[in-house]
């Protein structure tokens, strides 16, 4: 919120001086027309030009001036007019050939001299100035015009020449305020310095020259008269105001608040006072304290705009939207031009997510003043959020550049790019940020996500530390802390962190999936994560559960559906990886109408190309719960799909309340959403096998030929020959991220490498901040640190060409990999993994057995390193096996993307029949032979 704080002023002791602003007008001298007839005199062309004239249409005016000169050149009055427009214009230097012309052409004329001399000083040629006011002078100019002109480019008078006395005489005084109201600020320090030289003790030398210095932009400077001029005038409110002024500017917040308030208990009518204190309260946080002292200044002062349009920023800041509109539209009624008060209902409008209007009012008061960096940055936001990505990146750094120490504009950078794809640019503006505002957690809380995303979660660690010093029971920092630590392996302190910002904001759904998606890599299948998940749903279901809508829709079992699919990972995600292949078969069917409801703030190739896929796209991440709800109500959604689950960024609060009459939750999450109102979780058979775990879920199981397709990454180099017949040294290896390689995962594979004492292990995508913790943890289980060997983060073709060194990859548990599952098998390379008693470890058994490799597929530990001692002794085998693991894939369910969106259009269809006929939801199947006729069908 920008607030803006009332200038000092000056005057005599009490009395204050303001400076009038002349109008700025065009000055026009090209594209003049030509001559009317003859018949068209030169006083009817006058006349014409000062009725323009006085009219202030001084284009017109102007216009009819050069006519003139084109019949007569040397017309003083026509010459000396065009003068006083371009001094109007404030471009004085372009007078001056006009008013040099019409001084040849009439010398008597006082006027002349003196527009004349006005213009040269106006046009910084002060010295010439002087010299031409003496010239005419001797020549008998004078007048009271002429006295004011010369106090105003007179030279500052000497000590010598100030007569003696305790304070300065009133002519001097006169002339000096003069000086001052022509707005000639340097002179005004100079007279006032030869003021406080020879009268230290008279408070208007001080007060004036104060004013002065902070006017030219020298607040420091201005800092000592402004105190010498209060101490002088105890009972001087506006002295104290003016002194206030210049110390809030400094940082010095508790000595202004107590000249403000010294300068309230002498008027308590000083508006400039109470605004200013106002502004200084809000900048503290103290926004009570700030509304209380705007509506003071309004008391006194009902008809300030500054006023009003503070208060309407500190009351939407409270949430006050309605009262805070008011008062905008109020400051905007008694300035409409004004910038701040443009800049500040702006704001209120993009709180009300009115994101057009909030727009038209930045760009208003950047059309009044483009340097306003606090409109660049909210017009930035406004553009962010209506996905006008260039736009607000170009807004953004324009605030920079206009203000190099607005950390917020830098921050809000940062996020941009960061969700851009740009994470290198996003580093830099975060730091900038950070040396800014070193102690602002947001910043902190900020460049630590970043450096999570990098990998460096010990840096992050430091980052949200860092924030939390500042801001202790901030629960989202908290939350990202536990994340890092969670990716380092301190379950521990991970969990406590989780469990911490969810006692301090219970209210605030994410938190609660953070410590559930927790639970779930970590204690999955436990009654108590089970609970964890009921509760979750109960506390957000319940207060909606009375009131879940009576649908409307077409109760037509063949018509054709609007399903639509909320999800955040609409980019660059493993999510999208599954979801792509599906989305280019689903978008071809006829009975399908398809809506996408993306939650992330990440637009990048991948974002762009789901977008041509879908009937309908709405950028919902800005939107709140009540919005996101009654937009997809408005659709008239048949089924509604969730590939989030408990993951970041979900939306399952808005599921909760039951926007369409059938929802399912796919893919995103490996576990019970826990909410009722979602009906089915679609699996298959070797992912979750019938009988064994609907105790575990709310929802219904619909049982899928396959749970979702694998498309190949067309840069994958072709397969190699197995390197241990050529190394002559078994390899195993994985690529999972270091947050799945927990305790107990290590503890399994330190196991099977004990067991076959000569194999080493390749691990990828490992962040040099991660290593130093997971050797550790693998010393401590007896395996030597030489027989692992660590590999950073890569692009993809470089990570799928490490697969050419790994023989089998062992899979995490208890949570399995899945991508990583997929991509080992493309590059012939089987995973070994153990099949879990819950959905998350058993994943890999899902994709091995689709793929017929139920030979890598073990039942516990045991067999886990007995299966794996026997592949190292059956090379030829695995060297067959790994020549034809890609043709193997492809005929297998998840090799065939037109397959499995035939099963998941297909179970679309069953849902939806259950609703027309009026039917509950229940677990049921869709087999490959409902769909392959279908399929024939199809490929026909």
């Amino acid at each position: 919120m920008a607030l803006r704080m009332r200038a000092a002023t000056a005057g005599r002791m009490a009395g204050i001086m303001r400076q009038k602003s002349t109008p700025r007008a065009a000055f026009m001298t090209a594209d003049v027309p030509q001559p009317q007839s003859d018949t068209q005199t030169i006083a009817h062309l006058m006349e014409d030009a000062l009725n323009c004239h006085r009219a202030g249409d001084l284009l017109g005016a102007g216009q009819r001036y050069q006519r003139i000169l084109q019949s007569q050149p040397g017309h003083a009055e026509a010459n000396h007019k065009l003068g006083l427009i371009a001094v109007e214009a404030q471009q004085a230097a372009a007078g001056l050939p006009y008013f040099a012309a019409a001084l040849e052409a009439d010398p008597t004329r006082a006027q002349y001299w003196i527009g004349y001399i006005d213009a040269l000083d106006r046009a910084g040629q002060t010295e010439d100035a002087r010299t031409m006011l003496a010239q005419a002078q001797q020549q008998g100019l004078e007048g009271e015009a002429v006295d004011v002109l010369a106090a105003r480019i007179g030279r500052a008078p000497s000590g010598d020449e100030l007569p003696e006395g305790p304070v300065a005489p009133p002519g001097i005084v006169d002339a000096t305020v003069k000086l001052f109201q022509a707005g000639r600020h340097a002179d005004v320090v100079a007279h006032a310095r030869a003021l406080t030289g020879r009268y230290p003790e008279d408070a208007f030398g001080w007060k004036i020259l104060g004013v002065a210095l902070q006017l030219l932009g020298r607040g420091e400077e201005a800092l000592d008269p402004l105190l010498q001029a209060a101490a002088r005038l105890p009972d001087d409110a506006e002295a104290h105001c003016n002194a206030a002024i210049v110390l809030q500017a400094h940082g010095r917040v508790d000595e202004a608040e107590t000249c403000y308030r010294h300068a309230l208990r002498i008027d308590p009518d000083c508006a400039d006072a109470s605004l200013n204190l106002g502004v200084l309260y809000n900048a503290q946080g103290r926004s009570g304290e700030a509304e209380a002292a705007f509506r003071d200044a309004l008391r006194s002062r009902p008809d300030y705009a500054e006023a009003h349009a503070n208060l309407g920023g500190v009351l939407q800041a409270l949430d006050q939207l309605d009262e805070a509109e008011t008062h905008c539209r109020r400051a905007l009624e008694l300035a409409p031009d004004n910038p701040m008060a443009l800049n500040n209902f702006g704001i209120v409008l993009q709180r009300q997510g009115r994101l057009d209007e909030a727009a038209v009012h930045f760009q208003s008061a950047l059309a009044r003043l483009p340097g306003f960096a606090a409109a660049h940055r909210n017009l930035a936001r406004t553009l962010q959020a209506q996905g006008e990505l260039r736009a607000a990146e170009q807004h953004y750094r324009k605030a920079i550049e206009f203000d190099p120490r607005d950390a917020g504009a830098c921050l809000s950078l940062g996020d941009l790019l960061r969700l851009s794809g740009h994470p290198g640019e996003a580093e830099a503006m975060y730091r900038q940020a950070f040396g800014l505002c070193p102690d602002d957690p947001r910043v902190g809380n900020a460049l630590g996500i970043l450096l999570q995303e990098k990998g460096c979660s010990d840096e992050a660690i430091v980052c949200h530390r860092r924030a939390l010093d500042a801001a202790p029971d901030n629960a989202a920092t908290l939350s990202n802390l536990a994340q890092a630590q969670f990716s380092l392996g301190l379950q521990d302190e991970a969990e406590a962190n989780f469990r911490e910002a969810l006692r301090l904001r219970p209210d605030i759904a994410m938190l609660h999936s953070n410590l559930l998606h927790f639970l779930t890599l970590n204690r999955a299948g436990s009654p108590e994560t089970l609970a964890a998940h009921l509760a979750f749903g109960e506390q957000v279901e319940a207060p909606w559960r009375t009131r879940w809508p009576v649908h409307g829709n077409v109760r037509d079992p063949e018509r054709t559906l609007r399903i639509g699919f909320v999800s955040a990972d609409f980019h660059n995600h493993a999510v999208a990886t599954f979801f792509e292949p599906l989305l280019v078969q689903l978008a071809g069917r006829g009975d399908l109408q398809l809506h996408a409801y993306y939650n992330g703030r990440i637009e990048d190739e991948v974002t762009r190309r789901l977008r041509g896929r879908f009937a309908y796209w709405n950028a919902v991440a800005s939107l709140s719960d009540d919005a996101l709800f009654e937009t997809i109500r408005a659709d008239g959604i048949d089924l509604l799909v969730d590939l989030s689950g408990h993951t970041a960024y979900n939306r399952l609060p808005v599921f909760a309340r039951k926007p369409a009459p059938v929802q399912a939750s796919w893919i995103g999450y490996p576990g019970t959403t826990g909410l009722h109102a979602i009906d089915y979780y679609l699996a298959d058979r070797h992912f979750l096998p019938p009988g064994r775990f609907e105790s575990q879920f709310t929802e219904h199981i619909a049982y899928l030929p396959a749970n979702s397709p694998y498309l190949p990454p067309p840069e994958a180099p072709p397969v190699g020959p197995l390197p241990a017949l050529q190394a002559g040294r078994f390899t195993f290896g994985s690529f999972a991220r270091p947050n799945k390689i927990g305790a107990e995962t290590v503890s399994l594979w330190a196991r099977l490498l004990r067991a076959v004492p000569d194999a080493d292990m390749l691990l990828g995508g490992m962040p040099e901040s991660e290593r130093g913790t997971l050797l550790d943890r693998f010393d401590a289980a007896g395996i030597a640190r030489e027989r692992l060997h660590l590999h950073p983060r890569c692009g993809m073709q470089a990570y799928l060409a490490l697969h050419e060194r790994v023989d089998v990859c062992l899979d995490t548990y208890p949570y399995n990999g899945g991508t990583t599952t997929l991509h080992a098998l493309w590059m012939g390379v089987p995973t070994l993994t153990v099949a879990g008693p819950t959905p998350a470890s058993r994943s890999g058994a899902s994709i091995l057995g689709h793929a017929g490799l139920e030979s890598f597929v073990a039942q516990d530990a045991d067999d886990f390193v007995a299966l794996g001692v026997a592949w190292t002794n059956r090379l030829d085998e695995l060297a067959t096996l790994r020549a034809g693991l890609r043709e193997r894939f492809l005929r297998s369910p998840r090799g065939q993307p037109a397959l499995v969106a035939a099963g998941v259009a297909r179970a679309f269809r069953a849902m939806w029949q259950r609703w027309c006929a009026g039917l509950p939801a229940a677990t049921f199947e869709v087999r490959l032979e409902d769909i392959r006729p279908e399929q024939r069908a199809s490929d026909a």
